[in-house]
């Protein structure tokens, strides 16, 4: 469960005043539910991933996680309930590591020791869930990461990110990088990993159709604020033209066409 009240975010900039990113945001997710995000770039969808996962600080208002007050909690510390998978493949790994240490690092978030035991169990089990991504990576725990294509690394990384049991995971544009192959795998292992962990789930997409397709709510940011929220039989009977025409009116005369909103 995520809730935010009323959160403001701001960054200094030339000429004294600063520039508002996200303004008197409030929104509510259930445990369990997908939502996906959508709006025109610069409508603050990144920055309200990066206000959950705590990478940016609110000026003002609050963010609770299954019942905790997060809001001034380090990003490290929400690491723990918090999984993040960003749109560049090479973002979420460690290139000069093997699949199996990060596979071993990421299911071990949380204060422990440095050291780094990988057991033979552990091994087993690793080699195991990534397996279950069907692309034969069990195969290759002992390569560098650095070795893996875009989607398997993509891929990988998904799977690091709901290894630590998160609640929430924050999925930013996580597809917009591959292929139209490795898209469709990735958005698919996305669902399932969502439905085996029980996860609150908010994905960050321009791509109207797998936003549609993807989750069981949509919200609409522009210019820092939400201004559409669908879900249940509205949200069933949409269509992609339904969501361009909100875009559009949410726009006003700013709106022009754009090929990513109709695909």
């Amino acid at each position: 469960m995520i809730r935010i009240e009323s959160a403001l975010v701001a960054f200094p900039q030339g000429g004294g005043e600063d520039r508002v990113v996200l303004r008197d945001l409030s929104l509510g997710v259930p445990r369990g539910q997908t939502l996906s995000i959508i709006g025109s770039n610069g409508a603050g969808k990144s920055t309200l991933l990066n206000a959950i996962a705590g990478t940016v600080p609110l000026r003002s208002g609050t963010i609770v996680v299954d019942g905790r007050d997060c809001t001034r909690d380090p990003e490290w510390i929400r690491a723990r309930y918090v999984g993040r998978v960003r749109q560049n493949p090479l973002a979420g790994t460690a290139g000069e590591m093997t699949l199996l240490d990060n596979l071993a690092l990421a299911s071990r978030k949380g204060p422990r020791r440095l050291r780094l035991a990988v057991t033979p169990a552990l091994s087993r089990e690793l080699g195991e869930r990534v397996a279950e991504l069907g692309m034969g990576l069990e195969n290759r725990l002992r390569e560098n990461v650095s070795r893996l294509s875009g989607g398997q690394r993509q891929a990988l990384t998904l799977l690091m990110a709901v290894l630590s049991r998160p609640s929430v995971l924050l999925l930013d544009e996580h597809t917009a990088a591959l292929d139209p192959a490795n898209a469709e795998i990735v958005a698919s292992l996305t669902k399932r990993f969502v439905s085996e962990f029980g996860l609150t789930a908010l994905i960050v997409t321009h791509d109207m159709k797998r936003a549609l397709d993807q989750a069981e709510r949509v919200v609409m940011m522009h210019e820092g604020g939400i201004v559409a929220d669908v879900s249940g039989e509205e949200k069933s009977r949409m269509k992609v033209s339904d969501l361009v025409e909100l875009f559009r009116a949410a726009r006003g005369s700013e709106y022009a066409e754009d090929r990513d909103l109709l695909r």
